[in-house]
């Protein structure tokens, strides 16, 4: 097998498929495509929780705490599970993990378009945050394989794929679920069964090229000259750049909707929509996010996207309704610009271990999000809804700790040998 050279920058060869003698690069798009896709499908239904979160209120009575414990139960199970998957997989490939984690996604929305109690609804959700779980670490590694050596680009079509279906859930909840009630949940497994079979396929693709994968990852040569206590300390600074990224976002994709109600008297559905544009902002922003940093860089990248937000979240308690919805659009794009630069950048970190990192960056933005969702249940039991908006608008000013990133722009050789 031939000689793989991976730049960080730039880099203009991927792996070699084997086989059909098709490089990697012409397999990309509708790799990445159908793995997008299925990205789109998986949050879309993940996405239904907390938009269904005014119906389990009024049907089961329930607070501003247990609605946050709702979150919680999904996004800590994903966390909780992510870097153990993304662990084990890095030593041994799983190509058809990404079928079983769509599986337990599905028996989690049937359990919730059933549910009669508030435990079934906790299990339900965290039935849900187990595909999610398994899903994603595996799914990252698939599209940086396919990526051809773009690999900002690659993650972020990847994960827009997920802003897009968690901007269409809102809507389906607001104009399917919400008028027909809780069981018309059930309908929402048909996009699971679509998502069963495409990830079928893409495991094929996978399994063929998992081998040559797997050990390149292991010969892969750390050329950037950082200690180990250097690398954690790195690594930490990218975690606390996305607890600022994803506690803040979880005050708007948990509670947006109450907000808008409690604030500005608007009905279900129109608070609906309003956070139908605010995730169709996250897609956008992703999107333009993974071209800047295959572009500009990825520290530019984090300090645009995160401190760059500041003057934006400390304005939004002030708005009007007009203002709020342009402020939270400008707030979803530049806060969510910052997760592929900061997930390639972890990449290079810690080479070779594309698992381990996916199942990291993707299980504590899950398990962040669920704790601040939590936490800021019970302050909105306490304090009020709007209190939120004024706490949390300081949280983008810990971007000002990318200061001690430095500028990665080594090259690393793999070799493999067939």
């Amino acid at each position: 097998m031939n000689n793989l050279a991976i730049s960080t920058e730039r880099p203009k060869s991927a792996m070699t498929a084997p086989d059909n003698g098709l490089t990697a690069q012409a397999a990309a798009v509708p790799v990445l495509i159908s793995l997008s896709f299925c990205h789109l499908l998986n949050d879309l239904i993940q996405s239904l929780i907390p938009a269904l979160y005014p119906l389990f209120k009024q049907e089961f009575n329930l607070d501003f705490a247990q609605i946050g414990i709702i979150t919680l139960a999904f996004q800590l199970t994903a966390s909780l599970l992510q870097p153990t998957v993304g662990f084990y997989t890095d030593k041994r490939p799983q190509p058809y993990s990404l079928v079983l984690g769509m599986c337990s996604t599905l028996i989690g929305l049937l359990l919730l378009s059933v549910a009669h109690n508030y435990m079934a609804i906790l299990l339900a959700a965290a039935l849900v945050g187990t595909g999610s779980a398994i899903f994603h670490p595996e799914a990252s590694r698939v599209a940086r394989m396919a990526s051809g050596g773009r690999y900002g680009s690659a993650q972020a079509f990847f994960q827009v794929g997920g802003n897009i279906g968690q901007a269409v859930g809102p809507l389906l909840a607001a104009f399917i679920v919400l008028p027909r009630g809780q069981g018309a949940i059930a309908w929402i497994s048909l996009a699971a069964l679509l998502a069963v079979g495409l990830l079928t396929r893409i495991g094929m693709w996978y399994r063929a090229r998992s081998q040559p994968s797997h050990a390149a990852a292991r010969t892969t040569t750390q050329t950037h000259n950082l200690t180990r206590a250097r690398v954690f300390f790195l690594v930490s600074v990218l975690m606390l750049l996305l607890f600022s990224k994803n506690v803040y976002s979880a005050s708007l994709t948990s509670f947006f909707t109450f907000y808008l109600i409690e604030r500005f008297q608007l009905p279900v559905q129109a608070a609906q929509v309003q956070l139908f544009v605010f995730m169709a902002s996250i897609a956008v922003g992703t999107l333009v996010g993974g071209a800047l940093t295959d572009r500009i860089g990825r520290k530019p990248m984090i300090w645009i996207s995160i401190l760059g937000a500041l003057p934006f979240t400390l304005a939004l308690p002030y708005a009007d309704l007009f203002w709020t919805g342009v402020l939270t659009i400008i707030i979803g794009m530049l806060m969510a610009s910052a997760f592929p630069a900061i997930l390639v950048y972890a990449h290079e970190l810690i080479p070779g271990r594309v698992g381990l990192v996916s199942g990291m960056f993707f299980g504590l933005a899950f398990g962040l999000g669920g704790l601040g969702a939590a936490v800021m249940g019970y302050i909105a039991d306490a304090q009020g809804i709007v209190f939120i908006y004024h706490l949390c608008a300081y949280l983008p000013a810990l971007g000002l700790v990318a200061w001690f990133l430095p500028n990665l722009s080594t090259v690393s050789t793999v070799k493999a040998n067939a």
